[in-house]
């Protein structure tokens, strides 16, 4: 049988941001779809993955997913078969990005969730494509169902995850970057470092896309992951 392939969504996300890749995907593998929301820190969420995931997978992370996908990896190479990273940042943050983090902290303590959702967040996540308001009341129904707690420990983790770079220049395993060309969350030239960074990445492009290609631009995201399953191990 393939190799079990490892799903980690993002921030306000859970499995319905993967129903395509995970329909299409789960004919010829095994699919799971893993949660991070679990957990205070980036740390303590791969160390909980790392105890019930198979022995050796394929993994894949969207944004804070693909945080954690780093840290499985720093922890546990020799169990990532493969490694493909979407809209994912490998830097911690500068000190006005962990600022900038308090206000939605607070704010989603106190009662005005929903309204930042609305107005200050979802709408940065999303590309002015065709799919655009589809895409933001899909991710409005996530963040809502994951609720104002999960959100607030998912920004403070975010908030104190550790710089990756290191972790980027020893990857040996074949490893696909996938970015949005319209991501306001981490812009294509963060994404275009990250894959600098990797020996033998791979960098895929999806035009028109935002933050969330997975729901934006379905088809082509599945695309890029099928040709990735299909790299050879042995990269050269």
């Amino acid at each position: 049988m393939a190799e079990p392939l490892v799903l980690l969504p993002g921030m306000m996300s859970d499995a319905r941001v993967w129903t395509t890749q995970l329909t299409v995907m789960s004919y010829e593998r095994p699919v799971t779809v893993a949660p991070v929301c679990t957990g205070e820190r980036i740390e303590e969420m791969a160390s909980e993955l790392l105890s019930c995931l198979p022995q050796k997978f394929a993994l894949c992370g969207h944004g804070m997913g693909g945080t954690v996908a780093l840290e499985v990896l720093r922890r546990a190479p020799e169990r990532v078969i493969r490694l493909a990273l979407l809209g994912t940042n490998p830097l911690s943050d500068t000190p006005q990005e962990a600022a900038e983090r308090e206000p939605r902290i607070i704010g989603a303590k106190s009662g005005r969730f929903e309204t930042m959702l609305e107005s200050e967040i979802l709408p940065r996540y999303v590309g002015g494509g065709s799919l655009r308001y589809d895409v933001i009341s899909q991710m409005q129904e996530m963040a809502l169902s994951l609720g104002a707690d999960v959100f607030a420990r998912q920004e403070r983790a975010m908030q104190r995850r550790r710089d990756q770079q290191g972790t980027l220049r020893r990857i040996t395993q074949p490893t696909l970057v996938l970015a949005g060309e319209d991501d306001q969350i981490v812009p294509l030239k963060r994404q275009e470092f990250l894959a600098e960074l990797i020996p033998y990445a791979k960098l895929c492009v999806l035009n028109g896309a935002g933050h969330m290609s997975m729901l934006e631009d379905p088809e082509g995201v599945t695309e890029a992951l099928y040709a990735w399953m299909r790299q050879p191990l042995v990269l050269r």
